[in-house]
């Protein structure tokens, strides 16, 4: 690399470094961070625990964005230091490029999360998958989309709770409710909300005919103690049904799986994770919360249609991204034209590029 290159590299990442930091105060992230902290010294501080733990989530997430910036700044940090020996003639190049590679993924990473600043990205996500039409080649989509998101959520560290799994007639799934916990899994995915559409060659086609199917996701937050949603329990329509599990093994034998219907939305929820019946109606009540809240806020937008499990939205010319097989391979955002020919590494949950792109877009107003 010529001493030109480098200078134009420093000064390029000197910039992004900046950048980052000039979307933060500092200074009212500590304060902040101390005052939470002398709050837990209290000795009344646990006699509200529901309380307490709203505040101890918010002192760790806040302690983390510090942690995050500390970790920009020793990289860069770093940065000076071996540009510097490189100036004095040290072979030191491969680590200047390491250490730019880290820093450019750690700002990217660092600049997206500080751009949650809703109230409702620091919550918990719920999932929910739907297969458009097209019956087994939609319901395998389904399907994958399922494994896609629980492999995000692992490489997430997210903690995942499967609440509701529906097998296809033959293969993939009629419809999945699972959740993903952990920092800003609402803020992140809420990107992910929309018609996902697939081409391939159909395994199941047994003239290896070309196919396109759909599949609905559906993100909501997962509404805490800190968020009072009041439902009349007149509007509610409870049915209970043998429980089963992904794959179809018997969950239990008894009649413990919940729905729920809120008759004036009509909104369904299904749970069936739990062998109580009481412990699968508390979590189906929290899910309609959920949803309720979520269409609430919808309403402000006038967009209360993209929260609904409408199967005739889920088709042709509504899709937000696209997975393309054959006779290319191409996964392309349709929002912000973001685009990858790595398929299968997308499939296996690696859609940070997606999302970072999408947050980036509603930032600018687009």
């Amino acid at each position: 690399m010529q001493k030109s290159e480098l200078k134009h590299e420093i000064k390029e990442l000197t910039k992004l470094y900046e950048d980052v930091l000039s979307m933060i105060n500092l200074e009212s992230l500590d304060n902040e961070i101390k005052k939470l902290d002398q709050l837990t010294y209290d000795q009344a501080f646990w006699n509200d625990s529901s309380k307490a733990q709203v505040i101890v989530k918010e002192l760790k997430t806040l302690k983390k964005k510090q942690d995050s910036i500390f970790s920009l700044k020793a990289i860069y940090d770093e940065i000076q230091i071996v540009y510097e020996f490189i100036l004095l003639e040290e072979d030191m190049e491969d680590e200047f490029v390491e250490l730019s590679k880290k820093l450019r993924e750690k700002a990217e990473k660092l600049s997206v999360e500080l751009l949650l600043v809703d109230e409702d990205d620091k919550l918990n996500a719920i999932i929910e998958i739907h297969p458009g039409a097209g019956g087994t080649e939609s319901q395998d989509w389904a399907e994958m989309l399922f494994r896609m998101y629980k492999r995000y959520g692992e490489l997430s560290n997210y903690e995942f709770e499967l609440l509701d799994y529906q097998k296809g007639d033959e293969a993939g799934i009629k419809s999945v409710t699972f959740s993903l916990r952990g920092e800003n899994a609402y803020g992140y995915l809420k990107a992910e909300n929309g018609v996902h559409r697939l081409v391939r060659i159909s395994p199941f086609d047994s003239g290896g005919r070309r196919h396109t199917s759909f599949a609905g996701v559906i993100i909501i937050p997962e509404i805490d103690d800190s968020i009072i949603v009041e439902i009349d329990e007149k509007d509610l329509k409870i049915d209970t049904f043998r429980s089963s599990g992904a794959g179809g093994q018997s969950v239990n034998t008894t009649d413990s799986a919940v729905r729920i219907t809120h008759l004036p939305t009509k909104l369904v929820v299904n749970v069936q994770n739990e062998r109580s019946q009481f412990k699968n109606r508390d979590k189906a009540m929290q899910i309609l919360k959920a949803k309720l809240y979520q269409l609430e806020l919808e309403k402000k937008k006038a967009e209360i249609s993209s929260y609904r499990s409408d199967s005739s939205l889920i088709s042709f010319g509504s899709q937000i991204r696209s997975y393309v097989m054959h006779p290319y391979a191409m996964v392309k955002d349709h929002r912000t034209n973001i685009e990858t020919g790595a398929v299968s590494k997308v499939l296996d949950g690696n859609i940070d590029n997606f999302i970072y792109g999408y947050l980036k877009m509603l930032v600018r107003g687009e």
